[in-house]
């Protein structure tokens, strides 16, 4: 094991566990399982299908310095987002799709930029994955992204609903995912 990738799997494991230690800070709310549990059934069945086939072995990437710098900068970068936004939400942060009584808008931070963060940040850093270690890693990247955006429209149809005078303003002002773009 190259220690490339141990980086990226120490850098993803205590990201995740990070992730999970915050949890316990969130405010409580609901969340719309009916609506979300199929997508995530069905990531889960295909992420399993590919692993089981052997789609993330026996395809690395040639080493390369610069690729490899390109790899780690983006992962940092990504994880680095999704924690500065995790943190500049606080206790407003919820599970994809939760939704709150008295839900609050944040435009502060990493949220002046786009309106998802989080999720950009995470699938930055999975390119970044894809980038240093193996192509085959853009599939789960992808297979986030449909959920990411499944995700933020379920959400922001919410908000707007919640907040009509400041989330339509807000969603006008600030792209989704990719600052300037989308």
């Amino acid at each position: 094991m190259r220690v490339l990738e141990v980086v990226l799997a120490v850098g993803w494991a205590a990201f995740w566990l990070y992730w999970l230690v915050a949890a316990f800070g969130m405010r409580r709310g609901r969340v719309p399982w009916s609506r979300a549990l199929w997508i995530r059934l069905v990531l889960l069945v295909v992420v399993i299908v590919l692993t089981r086939l052997g789609a993330f072995r026996h395809a690395a990437l040639i080493g390369s310095p610069w690729r490899d710098a390109l790899g780690i900068a983006l992962f940092a970068l990504g994880l680095g987002s999704a924690v500065w936004a995790r943190v500049q939400i606080a206790g407003n942060w919820g599970v994809p799709m939760m939704q709150r009584d008295e839900p609050e808008l944040v435009t502060g931070g990493p949220y002046r930029l786009v309106r998802h963060p989080i999720y950009s940040g995470i699938l930055l850093a999975g390119v970044g994955t894809a980038v240093a270690l193996n192509w085959y890693w853009l599939i789960a990247v992808g297979l986030a992204g449909v959920y990411f955006v499944y995700s933020a429209t379920v959400e922001e149809r919410y908000l707007a609903e919640r907040l009509p005078d400041a989330y339509p303003a807000y969603r006008r002002s600030t792209k989704m995912l990719v600052p300037f773009v989308f």
